[in-house]
């Protein structure tokens, strides 16, 4: 039986130096997954985000056309955190988001839409430090700029200009 390639995401080296098995591995020791609730104005770190497992991703059934979450739905955003350090400390490099809608029909298992595709494509540009917050509606970019700013200080203030003017 022929031995499987899985995907693995691993925090370091993870052919010890040799370039063998497991090169082309990823690294998302530098991302943080933040969930904006737009409608109760929350903003919270959810790791699980990177698995497709947060607490607003648990029991719901996706599929990538908006119809499948209804009429009525709450809008949620993952948003993607690329950190880096520079001589002056560490900062928010890298800045995407993608939108999830979930049904508030209640039901064991909700319907829900997100695009999987674009959430691994932003992920992708918020490691390489891209800055794309354009498409947020204003009241989630104040939740999220409040967010940031009141994590770390120091974050923000060593962060790109083009994410504050984004945010602001």
């Amino acid at each position: 039986m022929k031995k499987k390639i899985q995907f693995n995401i691993l925090s370091s080296d993870s052919t010890n130096g040799d370039g063998g098995f497991g090169v082309g591995t990823l690294d998302l020791n530098n991302i943080t997954p933040v969930i904006i609730d737009v409608e109760r104005e929350d903003v919270f770190i959810d790791m699980e985000a990177l698995h497709g497992r947060s607490r607003i991703e648990k029991k719901v059934r996706f599929a990538p056309n908006r119809e499948h979450a209804g009429q009525d739905y709450f809008t949620y955003w993952i948003v993607w955190i690329g950190m880096q350090t520079s001589n002056s400390g560490a900062y928010y490099a890298g800045c995407t988001a993608s939108e999830v809608l979930v049904s508030k029909e209640e039901r064991r298992i909700k319907l829900g839409h997100k695009s999987l595709p674009e959430q691994v494509n932003m992920l992708d540009k918020a490691m390489k430090g891209n800055v794309i917050m354009e498409h947020l509606d204003s009241k989630s970019k104040q939740l999220l700029y409040h967010f940031l700013k009141s994590f770390n200080e120091n974050y923000w203030a060593q962060s790109p200009q083009i994410l504050k003017d984004q945010l602001i």
